[in-house]
């Protein structure tokens, strides 16, 4: 296992493979500690904190006197095996309808770093704050702090966001035609604010991003900063290869 990544979330990840990929069936007992430990050639305590992992996120259950076994709850295994094929929006607007459970809307003083990126003046001192935390069938899959200039903000509803995205009510309900996003990919850890709303452990491997949207006139409407479980996402894009004069690229294929 040579990688970059701690051995246990490697693991960790390979046991998750075999039960997305039904090597292991809803259901089943999985090898047990030693067999695992054997199997991987690591420790028995490295094992132990893959398969702890894995019962907090739901893939295993333990049943005592007996083992581990695999959920038997098919929808949550296939939630975790989630694909996006295409462009890169298919990783933000899934075809499973994401579920907002989670929204609070506050006024705050502006952030001197948010409030450059929105571009406000030097007399607006405060934004609005909108934190959303969404589900995937059972499972939480994004953590969402947006920014608004208080204009904007102000007219969002709180109950309007558990019914659709806030892009379509800036744009359906407020009538702001958005033009263009600057936006930023990384992968990251997750914080303690970022573990309890997503329900893994501090420190886990997430997918941060950051956009800035824009109207007609080029002029900031909303920052959002959303981190994504890092375990949820496998995005495939097709790639093509362009040869030229000058060599070959890779290029993305739509088609």
């Amino acid at each position: 296992m040579a990688n970059l990544l701690p051995i246990y979330y490697q693991v960790k990840q390979t046991i998750r493979n075999w039960i997305i990929n039904r090597e292991y069936n809803p259901g089943d007992k999985i090898p047990s500690e030693n067999e695992l430990a054997d199997n991987f050639k690591v420790s028995r305590l490295t094992v132990r904190q893959a398969i702890s992992q894995l019962i907090q996120e739901g893939f295993l259950v333990t049943k005592r006197g007996e083992g581990t076994f695999v959920t038997g709850d098919k929808k949550l295994i296939n939630s975790f095996g989630l694909e996006f094929v295409g462009p890169l929006d298919g990783l933000f607007y899934q075809v499973s309808k994401p579920i907002t459970k989670s929204a609070i809307i506050k006024k705050m003083a502006a952030p001197r770093l948010i409030k450059e990126k929105l571009e406000l003046d030097k007399d607006d001192e405060e934004i609005v704050q909108i934190k959303r935390v969404r589900f995937l069938e059972k499972k939480p899959f994004s953590y969402t702090i947006n920014f608004l200039p208080t204009r904007i903000g102000k007219a969002i509803e709180k109950r309007e966001l558990y019914k659709k995205p806030l892009l379509q009510i800036i744009q359906q309900d407020l009538g702001i035609r958005l033009s263009e996003a600057l936006q930023t990919i990384e992968a990251s850890f997750s914080d303690q604010e970022v573990s309890e709303k997503l329900g893994v452990v501090s420190g886990s491997p997430i997918l941060f991003t950051e956009r800035i949207m824009y109207d007609q006139k080029r002029k900031p409407i909303v920052l959002s900063q959303s981190s994504y479980r890092g375990d949820s996402y496998q995005y495939i894009v097709r790639l093509k290869n362009i040869r030229g004069k000058e060599g070959s690229m890779w290029v993305h294929d739509t088609k």
